[in-house]
């Protein structure tokens, strides 16, 4: 599913489909700026969206097998919440 089918099912539920495609937008861009800010967002019955840091690293340039250094990095994570798991067994 692409985001435009995503706002097209949200539209069922809405007045219109700009409505819906503007809810969607506001919820991707908190989830954004919360993570940003390095916090959690907990969704009961989802799952929590959290950043993890990941430590530099020697890594190989698969073209020429020279070892390179990969810096730090922060990237999000997502861990279902037991009842999202159960739902789509």
């Amino acid at each position: 599913m692409k985001k435009k089918d995503l706002v097209n099912e949200v539209a069922k539920f809405t007045q219109t489909k700009k409505q819906a495609e503007m809810t969607l937008e506001i919820f991707l861009n908190i989830i954004k700026k919360t993570l940003k800010k390095r916090d959690k967002i907990f969704i009961s019955g989802f799952g929590t969206f959290s950043i993890v840091k990941r430590k530099a690293r020697i890594g190989r340039n698969p073209k020429t097998g020279e070892k390179i250094k990969v810096a730090a990095k922060f990237i999000p994570k997502f861990k279902p919440a037991k009842a999202f798991k159960e739902a789509v067994k």
